[in-house]
């Protein structure tokens, strides 16, 4: 395995994964990656801990823990990452995040853990070297980092109140690279790691993660289409 490019992943994803059964994808698509899958802490808290405590989701939670326990998954010890390190950012990039966009009574809360503590963990290996992209289906995390305005817009159209905004905290957001749970079934089905074969596959595989909540328009789904 190279050790100079990572996909680090936020519960969204897996949970749109595993929700559709495609797990057997995923570790193919590592097998060809050849580099890291990192979850952090908060995400293993969030799709295998608490999971397993709950009867209804305990199943899903066991799969998780599997790809994990397989190493198809990985934790950033893997690289010698103390998470303890990673709290000193998280905390204080979490409290910019959650005041950044107000309203006339107060300060939205958009982020939580899980999410920062990816972006966190991206900086610590962009800082060591390492390639690496943030796998997170959720439009709101991705909004902050690449067109904080049209969050706000959104925000003022869900909220139907006027949002304000501290623009000064965008600069600490920026840089991140994304992916969806929809890019990497593409990148799977051109590499041929799709078991299920014929011509509606690809865009049944799109709308799959679509309604398990991808944040991916029908627009961006034909546009996938037409370049396959």
């Amino acid at each position: 395995m190279t050790t100079n490019k990572a996909i680090i992943f936020d519960s969204s994803t897996l949970i749109s994964l595993s929700m559709n059964g495609l797990f057997d994808e995923l570790r193919d698509l590592k097998k060809i990656f050849g580099g890291y899958f990192f979850i952090t802490k908060d995400v293993k808290r969030e799709i295998i801990d608490k999971p397993l405590t709950i009867k209804r989701f305990e199943l899903e939670a066991i799969r998780l823990k599997e790809l994990l326990d397989e190493g198809v998954l990985e934790m950033p010890s893997a690289l010698g990452i103390n998470e303890k390190d990673l709290y000193k950012d998280l905390e204080k990039l979490k409290n910019i995040a959650n005041t950044t966009f107000r309203s006339k009574q107060n300060s939205i809360y958009i982020i939580d853990s899980g999410e920062m503590s990816c972006l966190v963990l991206s900086k610590v290996l962009a800082e060591k070297g390492i390639k690496n992209v943030v796998a997170v289906d959720e439009r709101t995390i991705r909004m902050l980092c690449e067109k904080p305005d049209n969050l706000k817009k959104l925000l003022e159209k869900k909220l139907h109140t006027s949002i304000s905004a501290l623009e000064e905290n965008f600069k600490y957001f920026k840089g991140f690279k994304f992916i969806r749970s929809s890019e990497l079934l593409y990148v799977s089905y051109k590499k041929g790691l799709v078991k299920l074969k014929g011509p509606m596959v690809l865009d049944a595989l799109l709308y799959a993660v679509k309604f398990k909540g991808c944040a991916i328009s029908d627009e961006e789904i034909k546009e996938i289409e037409r370049i396959r």
